[in-house]
């Protein structure tokens, strides 16, 4: 049984969902700009609804939902989101990607999307991890098609992926229309290789600002960037 996760300003349950609250979703939604104000913002692969909650944390976006596909995790988001303090502008789906890229018509001017990915080459016997952490659920292909089909002229298209995938999803991006505004390396500890990127997409084409956070300088020694990114969030921090 995993213990519900205590942020600043809510508490997340996790005990049904495949995919725990870890640090690429707190870094994802800690990062991601808000810059444009947005109104509406999707949440694709809510899982817990942690990325949802910050973004009602952060802005004053009126319109916040999550899709979450496997059922488990679907109920755990309805109910993290009823249990905080913003319940009156969250509100999550359960559906898959394409079959809610074919119902509806709105388009968000925010989707933000920690999504499956390989983290090894095997699959466990847990089905519903294997859905969270594989992405045979959603490739990025769907991913990518969904984002140009709901995302709003002006919107923005935040991702965190491995920084091995990086070339390869900015090339299937770009394909689609959508151009790399800024992007985050990140890295463990400073002797480390960048391990995440984490990209922002829109489909106005402007030079892309890189920059790079580091984690730790040594275990539980976070640096200054991280500590300033995520104390918004994080009892501890």
């Amino acid at each position: 049984m995993s213990k519900p996760f205590q942020f600043k300003e809510f508490t997340v349950s996790q005990d049904q969902c495949a995919m725990k609250i870890g640090t690429d979703g707190v870094l994802l939604g800690a990062w991601t700009s808000l810059d444009h104000q947005p109104f509406s913002v999707l949440d694709i692969g809510a899982g817990t609804g942690v990325l949802s909650l910050m973004m009602a944390q952060r802005s004053a976006a009126q319109n916040i939902e999550g899709l979450e596909i496997d059922d488990n995790a679907y109920e755990q988001c309805s109910e993290n989101f009823e249990n905080s303090p913003w319940a009156d502008r969250l509100f999550c789906y359960h559906a898959s990607l394409l079959e809610f890229v074919e119902e509806i018509e709105d388009r968000y001017d925010l989707i933000i999307c920690n999504p499956p990915f390989y983290s090894e080459d095997y699959k466990t016997e847990n089905p519903s991890r294997d859905l969270a952490r594989f992405n045979d659920a959603m490739p990025f292909e769907h991913l990518i098609y969904a984002v140009v089909n709901l995302l709003s002229e002006t919107g923005v298209f935040s991702v965190i992926i491995p920084h091995k995938e990086e070339t390869n999803f900015i090339a299937l991006a770009e394909t689609a229309g959508l151009s790399p505004q800024r992007k985050l390396h990140v890295k463990g500890n400073p002797d480390t290789a960048v391990k995440r990127s984490l990209i922002e997409f829109s489909f106005e084409e402007k030079t892309t600002e890189t920059s790079e956070l580091i984690i730790e300088t040594a275990r539980h020694q976070y640096t200054e960037d991280y500590i300033n990114l995520t104390k918004d969030f994080y009892l501890k921090m």
